[in-house]
């Protein structure tokens, strides 16, 4: 017998150049690639795992850094049950930018529980020696918000930590959604959500 699935939607956030489509690349298909090209508006990628003894199909969108993609922000981040905010330890102005994306996906995603809603925050390109952001600043910054978001330092090149930082992601959310009971083992049929207070945890 078979077990259902759980499709979890995850939303990579991040300035452009900070590593979000390498660091999905090589959590879906173990590749990398030195040749960089901006994501232009969304795109995204799945990967089925195993996680707490659960099926799961984590769909991965990749959004890009670009200010003149932010208007499609609503479309891509509805429905989404995770958000992983990926600076560049190279780059500070990638790291102080985290507040407005997360601030910014708040607005747009609207979830139903926005003060819990799983966050986790990624340092990329740990290979590389020119560092700019500590490895405390980041962690403090992490600690400061409530509640506490988990941070991994990673390297997509180098496939360092990128696999923990995306099963941590699925767990989260999967955290979140497990007290949410199945409507269908109530309801008679498939009712819509038509905007009112019982659409917790829909799109």
């Amino acid at each position: 017998m078979t077990r259902n699935k759980i499709l979890l939607k995850a939303i990579i956030l991040g300035d452009t150049g900070v590593g979000k489509t390498s660091l999905m690349n090589q959590y879906v298909n173990k590749k990398f690639s030195n040749q960089y090209k901006a994501t232009i508006g969304a795109d995204f990628l799945t990967k089925e795992a195993i996680v707490e003894d659960r099926f799961v199909t984590l769909q991965i969108w990749d959004t890009a850094g670009q200010e003149r993609f932010a208007s499609l922000g609503v479309a891509f981040y509805r429905g989404a049950d995770c958000c992983m905010l990926v600076f560049d330890v190279t780059v500070p102005k990638t790291f102080e930018t985290l507040d407005n994306w997360r601030e910014e996906f708040l607005i747009q995603a609207n979830p139903s529980d926005p003060d819990n809603f799983p966050f986790v925050v990624i340092g990329n390109k740990i290979d590389l020696e020119s560092r700019a952001v500590s490895q405390k600043r980041a962690t403090d910054w992490c600690q400061a918000r409530t509640p506490a978001v988990p941070y991994f330092e990673t390297s997509a090149k180098e496939a360092i930590n990128v696999e923990l930082a995306f099963i941590t992601v699925a767990k989260n959310a999967l955290s979140q959604i497990a007290d949410i009971p199945d409507p269908r083992k109530n309801a008679p049929g498939i009712k819509l959500d038509t905007g009112g207070d019982n659409g917790k945890g829909c799109c």
